[in-house]
């Protein structure tokens, strides 16, 4: 028994913000340059009262409608946010219970942001082989914009919102499956990626919405999200290149006979770099960015989505999944779709 992908659908909120909406608000930004250098021009926010859980309750309900699945057939549920509703409780227990399913279903929780699908993976691949469970919803989603100040060029100009649910089912015939996952922690690199109040560590206070400008002119307060950009593109190139030829090398794949390549969407440059190091053909590098933006924990679903409707889901896809940044954390792997 092996676990696949079944299908995955997604869910985009309605706001739009154009790389012209943020030179109205910051006039001197250089929306030219920005684009050149991130190759993303639009990205879409959730609304004031529209939450990561509301996102991925609405990508899951098209994954039932849109393909014909039964709610009784669901047995564990997984949610990967960094934005949740509450503290506590979980809020895959909300979800199960706005979705109607059943109680005789498991219900976690995974803090993880840009290799957070793959983890998820991780934990549903073990869930079917060890015979646990059969079919596993996997919903991603984030609402970065909500932890970022509107003049923060270093990162305003690269998140948007998204929710994604992906069906994890077990195949008897083995010809599609998830095949070994590779996972990565570096701990000390967490400061370089963070949301510094409002957490049990340093919990929101009179300076936590205190605004600060870093010598590159952003502003920012403690409870807005930070970005060291240049420390996050040494670690993408000093680490990913070897754990992608580990992921070759477990799986036991000439890198010829990946079909696609489908990359945590962190933004065009650090694509690029990654596509000219790993010597990806560019017809086999996905990207998703330009109308979406780096959506954390949903690239990768999103990816795969749009390329099974690429493909009408009728050809058999080998792709290498491959999520990396917050945390420091990585992840990937090669699935048959």
């Amino acid at each position: 028994m092996t676990a696949y992908i079944k299908a995955v659908e997604v869910f985009l909120p309605e706001k739009i913000e154009s790389n012209n909406d943020l030179q109205d608000y910051n006039h001197t930004w250089d929306i030219d340059k920005i684009f050149k250098k991130t190759g993303i021009l639009t990205r879409h926010i959730a609304n004031k009262n529209e939450t990561a859980l509301d996102l991925g309750v609405k990508a899951s309900e098209k994954l039932f409608s849109e393909n014909h699945i039964s709610k009784d057939k669901i047995d564990y549920l997984i949610f990967c946010t960094q934005s949740p509703d509450y503290f506590l409780p979980t809020s895959a227990c909300i979800i199960q219970d706005k979705l109607g399913l059943n109680q005789e279903i498991g219900a976690i929780d995974v803090n993880q942001g840009c290799s957070g699908f793959v983890y998820c993976l991780s934990i549903a691949k073990g869930l079917i082989e060890s015979n646990q469970a059969k079919n596993i919803l996997i919903i991603t989603a984030d609402t970065y914009s909500k932890f970022i100040n509107k003049s923060d060029k270093s990162v305003r100009t690269l998140f948007g919102d998204a929710g994604t649910c992906t069906l994890i089912s077990d195949d008897i015939s083995g010809k599609r499956n998830i095949s070994k996952i590779v996972n990565g922690t570096d701990g000390s690199g967490a400061k370089n990626l963070i949301v510094p109040h409002g957490g049990l560590r340093n919990p929101i206070n009179k300076t936590s919405n205190v605004e600060i400008n870093d010598k590159s002119n952003n502003v920012r307060s403690p409870s807005n999200l930070y970005m060291n950009g240049q420390s996050i593109y040494s670690f993408t190139l000093k680490k990913i290149p070897n754990v992608f030829n580990e992921i070759l090398e477990n799986s036991k794949y000439d890198k010829s006979k990946i079909d696609m390549f489908i990359f945590h969407q962190a933004n065009k440059f650090i694509l690029d770099s990654l596509q000219n190091k790993l010597d990806i053909p560019p017809e086999k590098m996905h990207r998703s960015y330009k109308y979406i933006g780096n959506t954390v924990s949903s690239t990768i679903p999103i990816g795969i989505h749009f390329e099974m409707k690429r493909n009408n889901q009728h050809k058999n896809t080998t792709a290498l999944l491959l999520g990396f940044g917050v945390g420091l954390s990585w992840a990937g792997t090669i699935v048959n779709y």
